[in-house]
């Protein structure tokens, strides 16, 4: 028998306590203020999203209020996958939710037993995903990265992702070992063209799925915060009417990748426009709000995985 209407919204209450104490850590008090409940009610709900089977390692009941959220976010952008997980009232600018998803996406794909390819940008989203993947043997399938991971003192990217996922998974990996930008539009040119560098971009290019990170270009992008990006460079995009970036290639409030400025000089493969293969941004919070809505609105991506409270303020 179908459950009735409060039957589901008890499942919905136990599975977003659940998801709140399991995955994001909370306890039991801190839930019961944030669902504005008893303390009591808050240990039953945890209870009963246990008892349901509704969370084992990862969130298994889709949070009605949520999928109607993705639903929305599908039709208004021509989205062709997206997932809206609950969102920490406590930390709103926590990845732990998407990251978990993202994971769980990563891992559906590598399950193939048919050769795939994947294509991972850097950032903390998705280094958080690759973090969450369950080692799995597939030596058939190709990791490949899309970003050149060396700032200008000549570091690795502490964020960099396919040797972690590499590691997880025994699939042979492309790292991008070239600075993240080059001193000139030329140098540029003439390095991306160089043997190992062109079939680097040979595989990322024939990629089954590619999962990136969406940042803000504003005076704490990460870009800049990481150090791949000085402050007169950023202050020059943002000039140039930049309001986000993907991979480090900068775009305006209408997704259009911008023609000057740092996106001559850089090495990430580029965006597709529009995206064909499937790209999938992980991102969350306010402060990159804009630059998603961007992303979305220029076909830059063509799935979205964030939270409910971003996802609201996207559709407002």
């Amino acid at each position: 028998m179908a459950p009735t209407e409060g039957e589901k919204s008890r499942l919905d209450d136990a599975a977003r306590a659940g998801w709140l104490y399991f995955i994001a850590g909370h306890t039991q008090d801190e839930i019961a203020k944030m669902l504005q409940v008893s303390r009591a009610s808050a240990q039953r709900l945890v209870s009963l999203c246990l008892a349901e089977r509704l969370i084992t390692f990862r969130l298994e009941h889709p949070i009605a209020a949520c999928m109607e959220l993705a639903a929305r976010l599908r039709e208004r952008f021509k989205l062709v996958h997206c997932e809206v997980v609950p969102a920490d009232p406590a930390a709103p600018l926590s990845n732990a939710g998407i990251a978990e998803r993202s994971a769980n996406l990563l891992e559906s794909t590598l399950r193939a037993e048919t050769p795939v390819i994947v294509a991972l940008g850097t950032g903390r989203a998705v280094r958080a995903a690759v973090e969450r993947v369950s080692p799995i043997e597939r030596p058939n399938h190709q990791i490949v990265s899309l970003v050149g991971n060396i700032s200008a003192d000549g570091s690795a990217s502490f964020f960099d992702t396919v040797g972690r996922l590499a590691d997880r998974t025994g699939a042979r990996h492309y790292p991008m070992p070239l600075p993240f930008l080059m001193s000139s539009e030329d140098e540029r040119n003439r390095m991306v063209r160089i043997g190992p560098i062109a079939k680097v971009k040979a595989v990322a290019e024939r990629a089954d799925l590619r999962l990136v990170g969406i940042g803000q270009m504003d005076q704490k992008a990460q870009v800049h915060v990481d150090g791949f990006v000085t402050r007169e460079e950023l202050f020059e995009m943002m000039r140039l009417g930049a309001v986000g970036e993907i991979t480090g290639w900068a775009y305006d409030g209408k997704g259009r990748l911008i023609k000057g400025g740092t996106n001559r000089r850089l090495t990430s493969i580029p965006p597709q426009v529009p995206a064909e293969t499937l790209t999938i941004a992980a991102a969350v919070g306010r402060p990159k709000v804009a630059a998603i809505k961007a992303a979305l609105a220029g076909r830059l991506v063509n799935g979205l995985i964030t939270d409910e409270a971003t996802a609201r303020a996207i559709l407002d």
